[in-house]
């Protein structure tokens, strides 16, 4: 059902990142626009752009370019085309008139449109096209928004909603929602809803933005920029040109018009704030936060406020543990809790309102809400969260009507062998393509073998898996007591993974801060060998271990997946050790098989030596596995890449099932070269220094790292073992550790302050 000549046509920052995701695929895609500059304009940004569009700058090579003017006869080969042009209907249409007279009877034609109904856009063509046209609405940006709406026309064929529906999920990644032609669909019109609601509340309530953004972001399992910091990513006056057009094409008497441009008490500053240029972060000037300045709601600044509220400091504390926060929120009757309240109930009860005649089903909701605007819960798991019946008393106390789903009070989620949801027809299944499980959800069918505050292990039918859950998934003590307890009682294999946004960014600078301060060499020396027995434990398990990481995979998170048998990794994973980022040297087994991999692929110590030097020294890591590959923090020989983060687990457990007969590997011995190689080391950070490239810290933790991995004492080369570099690795970090600049980076980095030292 795959498609083989796509054309994607408008060339502005959807459609770039629309052709940059098939290339992404390894498709080849035609992008047009206007003129050569715009396309030209394209691929530089896809090129330069920063989290990167691109897998790879060789996916560059995947797309063609072209002008509609002199390529548009291309179009008569394609099976797909996209249409990504300016929101002006007349436009469209003029364009869909061309195409139906160009393209063949088979090619599937679709908009990204976000606010047009297909009624509208295809009106005036004829049936036979009607029939295979549709919307695909894709989220900014194309390559991590994991997000596809997919809107059916009255006319279209089922089969081309299938076949849209399977490439675009097995293929390109993307998690696909139905949608029926409704104003706004499903994400933006609840996400932008909650957005305006959020602005409102902070203004009735005399919060600072600050204090908004921190209780509405995190505790509510919401993104951190809240709203206030989420208008000024995505833009002030693109966000106030959506809100407009949802004003514009959502019915008299939605409860959105409440909040619309009109009726929100922001109005006036934003249009202050368009007028001035300070559009958010694309403008370089700002928007509600402006360097070290934040708006107040009047239009005056003031310095900001780094310093949580007592409500969002409690919830965010009680985040850490793997709590429930929601409930704290609502508890009190200070502005905090009565933002939190009035919020929760007017964004929960609209949500419930779509039900059923937008959607019939709560998952098509919550999927839109997780997968298009990063919620870590949708708005109807929230519900079940809080309870219905008290869902339904913060609506009346917020003045929003109670929807009729909110009468029943029989939960939207109900757990038994396969999670089902409550839909307008009674409880079904949840709904998933083939091939696809969201550990998020099948975890609400099952009791942890073990769990703790930082990390769970489960049963999938006799396969281990190890999930972290702490606070940002950073690693601690409690982390590898689960891994050591995956170890002691195997099953069939094991499986290293978390269905949170990222993996983990690395083992808890908390703990360390804790034990530089109290001095305390033993416990962390205790705590780093630890770590070392847990991943030494999984290398050497009777079973395979696959790791199956998403999002970030750096530092100590890193170092257990290093220990793995296999990797089975997203597509936009960013693999590698960052540890000498902040004065210290990975000490998880980090260097030791870095080096390993280096010596196996060169079988030359030297070599090995100073590629393992370099790659931990700059702290490079590979922001895809293709890009990891050349540093072998992905080895394609054994790991696998999937486009579909929803894909990992089914990938990986059938990996693990199809193993066959499985022997652990054996303990390697490693030959480190002699000291001569230190001279180089030394003369390339010193003529560093000269040039004001490094810190004399810099130059520090690298000769640390050259302790690792180069036989320090004598000239000639020296055999060591396994635990050998283990040790060589826990000695460099502490002697680092000791030092008052590692301190100091350290301080910084938990403070959010730069690194100068």
């Amino acid at each position: 059902m795959t498609f083989t000549n796509i054309a994607v046509i408008g060339a502005g920052t959807m459609g770039s990142g629309i052709a940059g995701q098939i290339a992404n695929a390894g498709h080849n895609v035609l992008l047009l626009d206007l003129t050569t500059d715009a396309t030209d304009y394209a691929l530089q940004r896809l090129k330069k752009s920063d989290p990167p569009a691109l897998h790879s700058k060789e996916c560059l090579d995947r797309i063609t370019t072209g002008t509609i003017a002199d390529d548009f006869d291309k179009l008569a080969e394609c099976d797909w085309i996209v249409e990504a042009i300016v929101e002006r209907l007349d436009l469209k249409r003029d364009l869909y008139a061309r195409l139906e007279e160009t393209t063949k009877p088979d090619c599937v034609v679709t908009s990204n449109t976000s606010t047009i109904p297909i009624s509208l856009l295809v009106e005036g063509r004829s049936k036979a096209f009607q029939e295979r046209f549709a919307i695909t609405h894709y989220f900014n940006p194309v390559r991590y928004m994991r997000l596809l709406e997919l809107v059916r026309g009255e006319h279209t064929r089922p089969d081309i909603m299938d076949r849209l529906a399977d490439y675009n999920d097995r293929i390109l990644g993307k998690g696909v929602v139905p949608c029926n032609d409704t104003p706004g669909f499903l994400g933006n019109r609840v996400g932008v809803f909650a957005l305006q609601v959020g602005m409102d509340e902070a203004f009735k309530q005399g919060l600072t933005i600050e204090e908004a953004d921190a209780i509405m972001g995190r505790p509510m399992g919401i993104p951190k920029t809240g709203v206030f910091g989420l208008y000024d990513l995505i833009g002030v006056d693109l966000m106030s040109d959506v809100v407009d057009t949802l004003g514009d094409i959502l019915p008299d008497g939605d409860a959105f018009h409440a909040v619309g441009r009109s009726n929100n008490p922001a109005n006036g500053l934003i249009n202050q704030m368009i007028a001035d240029g300070f559009t958010g972060e694309k403008s370089g000037k700002g928007g509600f936060y402006r360097d070290d300045m934040a708006s107040n709601l009047d239009g005056t600044l003031r310095p900001r406020v780094t310093t949580l509220p007592l409500k969002a400091q409690v919830a965010a504390d009680q985040l850490a543990n793997s709590e429930e926060t929601l409930t704290t929120l609502i508890e009190g009757d200070d502005a905090a809790t009565r933002f939190a309240r009035n919020f929760l109930g007017r964004v929960l009860a609209y949500a419930a309102h779509l039900l059923p005649d937008v959607t019939k089903t709560p998952q098509d909701i919550d999927d839109a809400m997780k997968m298009g605007f990063n919620w870590i819960r949708g708005p109807f798991e929230m519900i079940d969260a809080l309870g219905i019946e008290t869902v339904a008393t913060l609506a009346r106390e917020a003045g929003a009507e109670v929807p009729p789903a909110l009468e029943n009070t029989d939960p939207f989620y109900k757990p038994g062998d396969v999670l089902q949801v409550r839909t307008t027809e009674g409880y079904q299944p949840v709904q998933l393509p083939e091939g696809t499980i969201r550990f998020s959800l099948t975890r609400k069918t099952l009791s942890p073998m073990a769990t703790n505050k930082a990390a769970s292990l489960w049963d999938l039918d006799g396969i281990r898996l190890v999930e972290f859950h702490s606070k940002a998934n950073a690693l601690t003590g409690d982390s590898m007591a689960i891994v050591h307890a995956a170890a002691e009682d195997p099953g069939q294999g094991i499986l290293i993974h978390n269905d949170a946004q990222h993996y983990s960014a690395g083992v808890d600078l908390n703990r360390f801060q804790a034990f530089i301060e109290a001095g305390d060499w033993d416990g962390m020396d205790a705590f780093l060998d630890d770590f070392q027995q847990a991943v030494m434990k999984l290398k050497y398990s009777p079973v395979p271990v696959i790791g199956a990481p998403s999002g970030l995979a750096l530092g100590g998170g890193y170092e257990v997946l290093l220990h793995c048998d296999a990797l089975v990794t997203h597509a936009n994973s960013v693999l590698g050790l960052v540890e000498a980022g902040v004065g210290l040297v990975p000490s998880g087994g980090g260097v030791k098989e870095t080096y390993n991999r280096w010596f196996t692929a060169t079988g030359d110590a030297e070599k090995a030596a100073w590629e393992t030097w370099m790659q931990v020294g700059y702290g490079k890591t590979g922001p895809s596995p293709e890009q990891a590959e050349p540093l072998k923090y992905f080895l394609p020989e054994r790991d696998q890449s999937v486009m579909n983060r929803d894909k990992l687990v089914a990938t990986a457990t059938q990996r693990i099932r199809d193993w066959g007969t499985y022997t652990p590997p054996a303990k390697p011995s490693f030959t480190l070269p002699g000291r001569g190689i230190l001279t180089q080391m030394e003369e390339f950070m010193d003529q560093g220094l000269s040039k004001g490239w490094f810190t004399q810290h810099n130059k520090t933790a690298a000769m640390e790292i050259a302790t690792i991995v180069v036989n320090t004492d004598e000239d000639k080369p020296l055999t060591v073992t396994e635990q050998d570099m283990m040790d060589r690795e826990r000695a460099a970090f502490l002697r680092l550790a000791k030092t008052p600049e590692t301190k100091a980076r350290i301080d910084g980095m938990l403070a959010g302050d730069p690194i100068d030292n």
